[in-house]
């Protein structure tokens, strides 16, 4: 039987080769296909765009808001509604061809790839989607190069994208990636060629997660050591997910003196280590866990639903709360209300929060805080204990676990390594793989927590700046002559990015798990392994002998 989709760019693909009937994140065939067209259509875009650049011509920013949402919307968990996707494949074609008119009018020679050329009408859509998936590249190793580079731009435009939402923009990063997409698309590049471009979209992301720590802290402070509630009030919630700051703070504005609390999930976590949001009386904690528990999760919590980003598990057919999702930005859902933001990028919360005042309080289902906002600039406040702790010996070891949460059972193995761990090995930590292990009673040293939270898996370039200072602390020339060790879960694709910057940086020997990447060759894997050190987890016993 002829597969109806394939893709395999997040860590659940099935069998560990790929996505065939349906996804396992629970995308449909044809919300596949819609996404495999609106990367057709974001590849075609950026050859345009790119071309037009290198011929001295200006591109409008409106071209790389499209790029840059098109990437973010594609990322796994994302949006799941065929509707909203197709919508950005007819505005990407339009904005395709008024950047064509551009070169026309300039006499500027375009390439004469399909991506450019294609302009079938909205009923031929989803036949042209069958050929223009990942598999359109028939060699092995070729796909898996380009898709590395892919995945990472995807990662890319979502930080990006949150930076942009609080007015920070990097013209390099814009246009590297409608680059590097317009030299996946035209060029014949070679194995060697590809393996270079990987490397440059881990230096970018270097960059675009310096951008994105600016905009945050520059915004709403830096992060400091914060005890988050776990338990709920006795007034009704708002419950908000995803990563978005500056969604989070419209909502908070906006309930303030309403008599509606606000409550964050997965990984929204974070935003309550901010200064700026800590004045919100009624902003009362975190309620529940990592993205994938949600359904059970959602259900007790009784109040309204906002999605900011990626993480949505489409509920059941019975689900009791799917009339109160609301999705934003690059999210979608077949039913919900999506939430569009004003002229000046603020969004409307008066619905959202007028079903919350009809619903029940949440259901307690924890007590208790845990603790985080280790970001960079919290730690380095701490160095001096941190290097004595070191120096002494009482902090032998630092591993970073950082990364993303999932549903497979495989990974316990990272709350059993946690717990595992020798007294003296501090875990560091961003992303939701920390709900993991943050509730585990690991205790602390000398007062410094073993598991120091740095925040989202946004927040992974505090990780890189942490290693960088200690690095010039203990005078070394090698952050790898540093004791950390890298222990790393991965779900989707803001981890491949993260994975991408950690190589550009020089890191090596970073265990990827819970299982090595379908998207990754067995020839590129070996040149991972080789130049790198990447290596899959084995067994609780055998890494902590490896890396402890």
């Amino acid at each position: 039987m002829e597969n109806s989709m394939f893709c395999y760019q997040c860590q659940e693909a099935s069998k560990g080769v790929g996505c065939t009937l349906k996804g396992v994140c629970g995308k449909n065939s044809s919300t596949s296909a819609a996404i495999d067209l609106l990367l057709f259509v974001v590849r075609g875009v950026s050859v345009v765009a790119d071309t037009l650049r290198n011929c001295g011509y200006e591109v409008d920013n409106s071209v790389n808001i499209f790029v840059t949402d098109a990437l973010f919307s594609t990322i796994t968990n994302a949006n799941f509604d065929d509707e909203s996707l197709l919508n950005r494949v007819k505005k990407g074609f339009a904005i395709r061809e008024e950047l064509k008119q551009v070169a026309l009018k300039n006499n500027i020679e375009l390439p004469g790839v399909d991506e450019v050329l294609w302009n079938g009408g909205e009923e031929s859509f989803m036949d042209k989607a069958k050929s223009v998936g990942v598999l359109r590249e028939k060699n092995e190793d070729l796909r898996s190069l380009k898709e590395l580079v892919v995945y990472g731009l995807k990662g890319m435009a979502a930080y990006c994208e949150h930076a942009a939402r609080l007015g920070y923009n990097d013209d390099e990063v814009n246009s590297f990636m409608q680059s590097a997409l317009n030299l996946i698309t035209v060029n014949n590049l070679g194995a060697d060629e590809l393996v270079a471009l990987v490397m440059k979209t881990g230096e970018v992301g270097v960059k675009v997660m310096a951008l994105l720590d600016t905009a945050n802290t520059e915004k709403y402070g830096n992060p400091e050591i914060t005890k988050v509630n776990i338990g709920v009030s006795n007034k009704p919630g708002i419950l908000i997910s995803g990563h978005d700051l500056h969604d989070i703070e419209d909502l908070l504005k906006q309930t303030e003196g309403t008599g509606v609390d606000v409550y964050t999930h997965g990984e929204m976590l974070p935003a309550h280590y901010y200064p700026a949001f800590k004045k919100y009386s009624h902003f009362v904690g975190n309620y529940g866990n990592a993205w994938w528990k949600q359904r059970e999760e959602f259900t007790t919590f009784n109040g309204p639903i906002v999605f900011t980003t990626n993480c949505i598990v489409p509920p059941l057919s019975n689900a009791s709360y799917t009339e109160r999702m609301f999705t934003s930005n690059s999210t979608g859902y077949p039913g919900c209300k999506h939430i569009t933001e004003d002229k000046y990028g603020h969004k409307d919360y008066s619905e959202v929060i007028e079903i919350a005042k009809r619903c029940a309080a949440p259901q307690q289902i924890e007590e208790g805080e845990i603790i985080g906002g280790f970001a960079h600039n919290q730690v380095l406040q701490l160095a001096d204990k941190v290097v004595d702790a070191v120096k002494s010996g009482a902090i032998r070891k630092f591993i970073v676990m950082a990364g993303c949460d999932g549903r497979m059972k495989s990974r316990d193995y990272y709350s059993e390594f946690a717990k595992a761990l020798p007294q003296d090995c501090v875990i560091l930590t961003a992303g939701c793989a920390k709900y993991r292990y943050n509730k585990l009673s690991l205790g602390d040293i000398n007062g410094i927590p073993r598991v120091l939270d740095a925040g989202q898996c946004n927040d992974s370039y505090s990780l890189a700046v942490i290693a960088m200072k200690l690095k010039e602390a203990f005078q070394l020339e090698d952050i790898n002559e540093l004791p950390i060790s890298y222990n790393i879960a991965w779900y989707e694709q803001k981890a491949v990015i993260v994975l991408l910057a950690l190589l550009y940086l020089g890191v090596k020997n970073i265990h990827l798990g819970p299982t090595l990447p379908a998207f990754l060759s067995p020839a590129v894997v070996k040149v991972l392994v080789e130049n790198f050190g990447i290596a899959g987890i084995t067994t609780v016993d055998e890494d902590i002998k490896k890396l402890a």
